[in-house]
C-alpha cells in the first residue's frame, strides 16, 4: 500500500518552550514534528513544509539561534528551548528590516515557498557574520532549496543586507512600465503571512487521504468498506468511483478527457487513486493504510514507447489504436529532395526522461459546501478550468462552483491539472462538512504529472555556404496513462522543432504515446525544451562539418521580420533572435579564447568547454482561442480596483499586469487594489501557462485601462489628451489650461459598486493550421540564446557550470527585475535538466534521491534584455517564463562536446553517462589506430 507513515499519537505530554520571544505550552506527542506543532497548534504557518524529510529546508527555524529543519525536530526536543520562526524575525531590526528590503528590491522571493527558510538561514548567518563573503552566504543557504529563482538574486540580497547598503524600496508612482518595481504581493512573502494551499483550514474540517495503487498496473477489488469505517473510530466515510455523482472522467483538454477521479476495477499507473478515506484529522492521519481492505492483482504493464507501439500490444485505452493518443505534423517544401541535394547532412537521435516539477509547495487545499454549491480553496494555476471540471464531477452547474486560488508555491505546469480538488470537493459535497487534503512530498511526486520523456530523430542538411536547406524531425513522447497535456505537446513541438531559424524544407511529425506510467503533462515549455536539446546539438554538428563558427552559423540562418517560419507565418516585426545571438558575440569570443588557453596548458583531467543554443517560443495556445478578460473599476474614494483572474505562481503577473494597466490609464500604480484569481469575483484570464499572462492578460489589462480612462474623460467632457490627477474622493481633469474637479462620492455606483467600470477581452489573433501545419499558430514569439561555460573532469564525468550568459528578446521589459528572475530561474531548471534531473517511476519519490540544483550548483547568470517590440503585445511586451528554460540544457550539452569531443544523446548528462561516452570514444580511436 502506498502511504505516508502514520503519525503516532499514543502518548500526549505537556511541553513548554519559547516561540518568538513568548512562552508557550502545548499538549502533544513527544515525537510530533515541530513543524506540525508550529503550524497546526500555534498557527505559525510562515514555516513551510515541503518534504518532511529535511531535504528542502523550507521549514528552517532557529533553535537557540541555530538554523534547523523543524520537520526533523521532535517537539519534545524543543522543551526549554527558544524557537524563532520567520514571523519572529521582525523583532530583530534593523537587520531583518534590511534583509526584507533587500529581498524585495532584488526580487529574491518569487513564489515565496522557500523564502521563510531562506530568510531564517540568512538571519542566522548575518547575526554571526555581519559582512559575509559570497561563499559564506552560499554555505549558509545550502540547506534550503529553491525551484524558482536560480538563487543568484537571493545571494545578492543577503550580501547587500550584510553590507548595510540596501537601497530604498522603489517608488510606485510615475511611469510603471519599465520600472524595477517591487512585487505588489512581495511583503507577504517576506514576512511569512502569505497564504498557501496548506496554510488555512476551516474549523472542524475533516481530513482526506487517498488510497493509491502500488503497482504500475493492477486489477483490484475492495473488501468490506463499511466494516472498515465502523471499526475505525473517527473515520466518517470512504468514497470510491461509485460515489462520483457526475462525469467520472476529467481532463485539461475536454475532447481528450480520460482521467478518472478514482480508478474502477483496474488502475493504470502507480499512484493512481482508487478511494479516499475521510474523517477526523487525528484518526485519518494515524490510520495504517496497510490495513485498508483492497486486494491487488498486479498485471504486466507497458512501460516503454516501443512496447506500446508493438503490433498487437494491449490497448491502454480501447479507443486509441496502437496506444497513440494523438499526433502533430508540420510540412513545408520538399524535405527529401532538399536533404538528397544538401552538401552536408547530419543524422542523429536523442532521448530524454521524465522530469519532476519539484516545486517546494506540495498540493493542498480544502472544500466546503455552501448551500447547493461548493467552494474549493487550493493551489492551482487554472481556476476556471478547475471550476468546469469540478462542476462535471459533481454534476452541478459551473456557477455553483467557486474556486479560490491560494498563493501558489511553484507550479511550472503541473498545477494546471487537478490534484486535491476533486477529492475534497466530493468529501465536502457528500458529508456537508469542510474537507481538507495536504499531499506529502512522496504523494506529490508519486501522483502528479511530469515532463514528457522524448525520443527524437533528426536529419538536417545545409549548403556549402552554411545555409540550412532542410530538416526532417520525428519524435515520440511518452504521455503516460492519461492524456493531460499530451495533445498540446504533440501539436506545439512540430511548430518549434526548427528552432528560430530559416528552414525552407521541413517535416516534423510527433506522436504522444500511452504507457502504464505516471501521466506526463505541462512543464515549462510543453515539449520545446526536449526539442531544443536535439535540434541545437545537430546544428552544432552541421556547423562543425562545414568548418563554420557555431554562433555565426546560427546568425546566418536566423529568422528575421520578413522570413517565413516553418508554418508559413511571416511575423513582420518583433523577431529578435538575431539581436540575441549578436549580443552573445563578445562573451562567445572571450570564453572560447579562455577555454582554448586553459585546455592548451591543462595537465590534469579538467577541461573547459563553451556551448551555446538559440530558442523561440510561441506565447499562448497553439492555433486555439486563448482569451483573457480584465475588469477595472474606479471606486468612490479614488482608488482603482483591478479584477483579473490570472494566478501568480511566482512569475510576477500580479505586479506586471498592474504596471501595464496603470500606464494604460496614465494613473499612479499606488492607487491600484488588486482583486485576483477568484472565480466569483474576477473574470476569466485563462490558465497561467505557455508564457501567456504578460502578453494576453497584460493586453486585456491595457485595453481595460484605456477604456476606463476614456470613461473618466467622458465624465468631464474632456478630450483624450487631457490629464487626470487622482485625489482622495476626487479627480482633477485638466485640458488646455482648464481644470475640472469630479467629486466621486457624488456619483452613482454601477452594478459592480464602482463609479465607473471598464471591461476588455483580448484573444490573440491566430488561425487554424491546415493538414500540413501551415497557418498562424501564435500571434507572438519570444526569442533567446544562451551561452554556457563549463569545466569537466574527464576522469569522473562531473560537470561544473562556470557561467551562463542569457540574451532574451522580451519585446518590452515591463519589469526588468522580474524578467531577470525568470531568466535565472529558467537557467537553473535547464541546468538540472541537462545534468542531473530524471524521474524513474517507482523510485526516488523524494527530494533526496531526486536531485534539483542547489545554491552551490548555480553559476553567475548574466541576463541581457533585448527589446524588439511586438506590434501585438501590451507596450510591445512578450512572455518570458517558458523561454528562459529552453536554451540552457542544449548550451551545456554543446559545451560538454566542446570540452571532450563526445555527444551525450541520453539526457541528463550524468557523470556515468559522460564517462561512458568518453571511454567509448577512446575505444573507437584505439580500434582505428
Amino acid at each position: 500500500m502506498l502511504a505516508t507513515p502514520p503519525i503516532p499519537r499514543d502518548v500526549q505530554l505537556s511541553l513548554s518552550f519559547t516561540v518568538n520571544g513568548k512562552p508557550v505550552t502545548v499538549v502533544a506527542s513527544p515525537g510530533e514534528r515541530l513543524t506540525r506543532v508550529l503550524r497546526e497548534d500555534l498557527g505559525l504557518t510562515g514555516t513551510k513544509v515541503g518534504c518532511d524529510a529535511g531535504d528542502c529546508g523550507a521549514c528552517t527555524v532557529l533553535l537557540d539561534g541555530e538554523p534547523v529543519c523543524a520537520c526533523l525536530v521532535p517537539v519534545a526536543q524543543a522543551e526549554g528551548h527558544e524557537i524563532t520562526t520567520v514571523e519572529g524575525l521582525a523583532g530583530r531590526p534593523p537587520l531583518f528590516d534590511r534583509l526584507q528590503k533587500a529581498f524585495l528590491q532584488h526580487g529574491a522571493a518569487q513564489c515565496g515557498a522557500c523564502t521563510p527558510g531562506m530568510l531564517v538561514a540568512a538571519t542566522a548567518l548575518l547575526e554571526k557574520h555581519e559582512h559575509p563573503a559570497e561563499n559564506e552566504v552560499m554555505d549558509a543557504l545550502g540547506g534550503v532549496l529553491c525551484r524558482c529563482t536560480g538563487y543568484r538574486k537571493i545571494i545578492t540580497a543577503v550580501l547587500e543586507a550584510g553590507a548595510e547598503n540596501v537601497a530604498p524600496v522603489s517608488p510606485t508612482s510615475g511611469c510603471a512600465v519599465g520600472a524595477r518595481l517591487v512585487r505588489l504581493d512581495g511583503q507577504r512573502k517576506v514576512d511569512g503571512t502569505e497564504i498557501y494551499g496548506a496554510d488555512e483550514c476551516p474549523e472542524a474540517a475533516l481530513a482526506v487521504r487517498a488510497i493509491r495503487c502500488p503497482h504500475h498496473r493492477a486489477r483490484f477489488q475492495f473488501g468490506d468498506l463499511d466494516e472498515f469505517v465502523t471499526s475505525h473510530p473517527g473515520i466518517h466515510a470512504i468514497f470510491t468511483a461509485k460515489d462520483v455523482p457526475g462525469k467520472a472522467c476529467y481532463g485539461v483538454i475536454p475532447s481528450f478527457a480520460d482521467q478518472t477521479v478514482f480508478a474502477e476495477n483496474e488502475a493504470r499507473f502507480r499512484g493512481e487513486a482508487v478511494a479516499i478515506v475521510v474523517g477526523e484529522q487525528a484518526a485519518v492521519e494515524g490510520l495504517d493504510l496497510a490495513s485498508f481492505p483492497v486486494a491487488w492483482d498486479e498485471l504486466e504493464p507497458i512501460t516503454t514507447i516501443d512496447a506500446a507501439l508493438e503490433p498487437g500490444a494491449e490497448l491502454i485505452h480501447a479507443s486509441r489504436p496502437r496506444n497513440v493518443l494523438t499526433g502533430g505534423r508540420v510540412v513545408r517544401g520538399d524535405v527529401e529532395r532538399a536533404l538528397a541535394e544538401a552538401d552536408v547532412v547530419v543524422e542523429d537521435e536523442y532521448e530524454t526522461g521524465f522530469v519532476e516539477h519539484a516545486y517546494i509547495e506540495p498540493e493542498a487545499g480544502f472544500a466546503r459546501r455552501v448551500g447547493d454549491g461548493i467552494e474549493v480553496q487550493a493551489c492551482t494555476q487554472s481556476p476556471y478550468m478547475d471550476r468546469a471540471d469540478i462542476a462535471k464531477i459533481l454534476d452541478i452547474a459551473p456557477d455553483k462552483v467557486r474556486i479560490i486560488p491560494t498563493a501558489v508555491g511553484g507550479g511550472f505546469g503541473s498545477k494546471l491539472d487537478l490534484s486535491v480538488q476533486p477529492f475534497v470537493a466530493l468529501a465536502a459535497w457528500h458529508l456537508n462538512k469542510p474537507a481538507r487534503m495536504v499531499y506529502s512530498r512522496f504523494e506529490s511526486i508519486l501522483s502528479t504529472t511530469k515532463r514528457h520523456p522524448a525520443r527524437m530523430r533528426l536529419r538536417a542538411g545545409a549548403s556549402r555556404d552554411g545555409k540550412l536547406v532542410g530538416l526532417d524531425f520525428s519524435a515520440d513522447f511518452n504521455t503516460g496513462a492519461y492524456s493531460s497535456w499530451g495533445p498540446t505537446v504533440a501539436a506545439r513541438v512540430p511548430v518549434h522543432a526548427s528552432g528560430p531559424y530559416q528552414v525552407p524544407n521541413y517535416r516534423a511529425v510527433t506522436r504522444a504515446v500511452h504507457t502504464h506510467l505516471v501521466p506526463a503533462g505541462a512543464f515549462r515549455g510543453f515539449g520545446v525544451p526536449q526539442t531544443a536539446i536535439a535540434q541545437e546539438q545537430v546544428y552544432d554538428q552541421l556547423a562543425d562539418r562545414l568548418g563554420m563558427d557555431r554562433l555565426e552559423f546560427r546568425i546566418l540562418n536566423a529568422l528575421d521580420d520578413h522570413s517565413p517560419t516553418v508554418t508559413g507565418q511571416v511575423l513582420g516585426a518583433g523577431v529578435g533572435i538575431r539581436a540575441c545571438l549578436e549580443a552573445l558575440r563578445p562573451r562567445w569570443s572571450a570564453a572560447r579564447a579562455e577555454a582554448t588557453a586553459f585546455n592548451a596548458t591543462a595537465t590534469g583531467p579538467i577541461r573547459r568547454g563553451v556551448g551555446m543554443a538559440g530558442m523561440w517560443y510561441g506565447c499562448g495556445n497553439t492555433s486555439l482561442p486563448n482569451p483573457s478578460t480584465v475588469r477595472v473599476g474606479l471606486k468612490a474614494d479614488g482608488r482603482i480596483a483591478l479584477h483579473q483572474g490570472a494566478v501568480d505562481i511566482g512569475q510576477g503577473s500580479n505586479t506586471i499586469v498592474t504596471q501595464i494597466c496603470a500606464d494604460a490609464m496614465q494613473a499612479p500604480i499606488e492607487r491600484f487594489d488588486l482583486v485576483s484569481g477568484d472565480t466569483a469575483i474576477t473574470p476569466d484570464c485563462g490558465k497561467t501557462s505557455a508564457s501567456r499572462q504578460t502578453f494576453v492578460t497584460g493586453k486585456a489589462a491595457a485595453m481595460a485601462g484605456e477604456k476606463l480612462r476614456a470613461a473618466i474623460l467622458q465624465l468631464a467632457f474632456a478630450g483624450e489628451n487631457a490629464a487626470i490627477r487622482f485625489r482622495d474622493h476626487c479627480l482633477e481633469v485638466e485640458e488646455g489650461g482648464r481644470k475640472q474637479a469630479i467629486h466621486l462620492a457624488q456619483l452613482p455606483l454601477d452594478e459592480f459598486g464602482y463609479v465607473a467600470t471598464a471591461e476588455a477581452t483580448f484573444d490573440p489573433p491566430t488561425s487554424p493550421l491546415d493538414e500540413n501545419g501551415q497557418g498562424v499558430p501564435y500571434a507572438v514569439f519570444g526569442f533567446g540564446a544562451h551561452l554556457a561555460e563549463i569545466a569537466i573532469d574527464t576522469e569522473l564525468g562531473t560537470v561544473q557550470v562556470l557561467r551562463i550568459t542569457a540574451a532574451h528578446d522580451v519585446g518590452r521589459a515591463i519589469n526588468p527585475t522580474l524578467i531577470e528572475g525568470q531568466i535565472e530561474g529558467g537557467a537553473a531548471q535547464g541546468l538540472g535538466h541537462a545534468l542531473m534531473e530524471e524521474f524513474f517511476p517507482g523510485k526516488g519519490e523524494n527530494l533526496h534521491d531526486y536531485l534539483i540544483p542547489s545554491v552551490g550548483d548555480m553559476p553567475p547568470v548574466e541576463s541581457i534584455l533585448i527589446e524588439d517590440p511586438s506590434p501585438v503585445g501590451p507596450f510591445g511586451a512578450k512572455g518570458i517564463g517558458e523561454q528562459a528554460v529552453i536554451p540552457t540544457a542544449p548550451a551545456i550539452l554543446n559545451a560538454i562536446h566542446d570540452a571532450t569531443g563526445v555527444r551525450i544523446r541520453r539526457v541528463p548528462a550524468t557523470p556515468d553517462r559522460i564517462r561512458a561516452a568518453i571511454l567509448a570514444a577512446q575505444n573507437t580511436r584505439s580500434h582505428r589506430a
